[in-house]
């Protein structure tokens, strides 16, 4: 509601916050019945909605966290041209193209899979219906969707890291740049956070999707998982606001607008 949060950065921001809730309303509702109810069976057409959603709102953050890389390398090695280049339409076209590249390649992995015949024990040794645990349960042979979940696991992962990477080495140029110490930490200190939040979920997506993982490693797999749907998102409200001096500043003045109509 504040006129000072209708900047680009804060824009991709309430995507970001979007993406998250949509993941952890996914998946922690059901965890937490796993563990303390004991409540471990789900239908079918359950698991795999629960999957699907999971996976396109995974890959649109990974992708969002990309995007905002670009925005703050233009906010800092670009800073005249900033509000120019970084209009509401392409902020919105860069969001709206993160869902669809997302919901294009998720859908035809999950049309795949749903094509296939499941038997077995339908036992998934997971807390939430994964990609590797459900292609476990399918009676068929699952190499082409394996190597096909690797592809597009390391398409949008690796090209998601290769611009973040990017545009943080052009930053850090930019910063070293600046002739003043405040100058350079106040330039530092507009990415901290998302760096922060973007080494997090790039670090723990990789280790999941990216390297091979055979039973061994699916102890580790489940806790790296926590850290996207549980851990992350708890702490990027955390990170995002106490240390942003003009959320904070925001905060602090909507409060006093709150008080100040209620004593009225």
């Amino acid at each position: 509601m504040d006129h000072r949060l209708k900047t680009p950065m804060y824009y991709f921001l309430k995507n970001l916050s979007w993406l998250e809730i949509i993941i952890t309303t996914t998946v922690t509702p059901k965890m937490l019945s796993l563990f303390i109810l004991q409540n471990n069976t789900m239908s079918f057409f359950a698991c795999a909605l629960q999957g699907y959603i999971y996976f396109v709102a995974g890959t649109s953050e990974v992708l969002l966290l990309a995007a905002m890389s670009v925005d703050r390398y233009m906010a800092i090695c670009n800073p005249l041209r900033y509000t120019s280049i970084m209009r509401a339409q392409v902020c919105q076209l860069m969001v709206l193209s993160c869902w669809l590249c997302s919901f294009f390649s998720i859908t035809v992995s999950m049309v795949l899979k749903a094509g296939l015949p499941f038997c077995g024990s339908n036992v998934i040794d997971h807390f939430f219906c994964d990609s590797g645990p459900m292609l476990e349960m399918i009676c068929a042979d699952i190499r082409f969707l394996q190597a096909l979940d690797l592809a597009v696991s390391c398409f949008n992962l690796l090209s998601s890291v290769s611009v973040t990477t990017i545009s943080y080495i052009c930053i850090m140029v930019t910063v070293m740049r600046i002739p003043s110490a405040k100058g350079r930490k106040k330039a530092f200190n507009t990415c901290s956070s998302h760096i922060t939040v973007a080494s997090l979920y790039y670090g723990s997506s990789m280790f999941i999707y990216i390297k091979p993982a055979g039973k061994t490693s699916m102890d580790f797999n489940k806790v790296a998982t926590v850290l996207n749907t549980v851990v992350t998102p708890l702490l990027n409200p955390i990170i995002y606001t106490f240390r942003n001096k003009v959320v904070k500043e925001a905060m602090k003045d909507t409060i006093g607008k709150m008080r100040a109509g209620f004593q009225k």
